[in-house]
């Protein structure tokens, strides 16, 4: 399949089917992001996966307490658009989605943020690619994963990915037409 058609088929996906997808498909979107260029080929990206139910439902609990914090200080505009979506502090997907792919980034290394958000890319398109679904779901505070997976100080966790056969009959947000995004030679 092209790029272009995987980019456009692929949407964000909160609600999963209880059917588990091979490890081998898993393994095989992250040997797609591994091969994402990186500042120095530094390759400053770890994948963990997680299908321990006993450990999503930890990393769920961890987040959503995190969630409950951000949502009682959120104000203006944001918490307008969140509560207008139909967001909440709870987050079922990251216990209900057969795999969790925790992306870090070791922040020691060259360009380690944009490096390993191209990764996320890479990761992104072969998961669509696969006919599987996500989200890239950030938690507002990430300490608790940290400590939970007991990840070294120079990592920084930067998504959590839930991953899985998509069950989620939403539509694909709509996206800005391309002389909205684009210009030559000029701003």
């Amino acid at each position: 399949m092209h790029v272009l058609e995987l980019a456009k088929r692929r949407k964000t996906v909160r609600k999963f089917l209880p059917d588990k997808p091979p490890k081998e498909d898993i393994l095989k979107a992250i040997k797609a992001a591994k091969e994402a260029p990186s500042g120095m080929n530094a390759q400053p990206w770890k994948f963990v996966v997680v299908d321990d139910n006993w450990l999503k439902a930890k990393i769920r609990e961890a987040c959503e307490r995190e969630e409950e914090k951000f949502y009682s200080h959120t104000k203006g505009e944001l918490i307008a658009w969140l509560n207008a979506k139909g967001f909440k502090p709870e987050k079922p997907f990251l216990s209900e989605a057969p795999y969790l792919i925790l992306v870090f980034g070791h922040t020691k290394a060259p360009y380690w943020l944009h490096s390993t958000w191209i990764a996320v890319g890479y990761l992104l398109l072969a998961l669509e690619e696969l006919g599987l679904g996500t989200v890239t779901y950030t938690p507002p505070n990430p300490k608790p994963i940290k400590e939970l997976l007991r990840v070294p100080n120079e990592w920084k966790l930067q998504t959590i990915l839930p991953v899985g056969y998509p069950a989620d009959p939403k539509p694909k947000y709509e996206r800005k037409k391309l002389e909205d995004v684009v210009s030559f030679n000029e701003f």
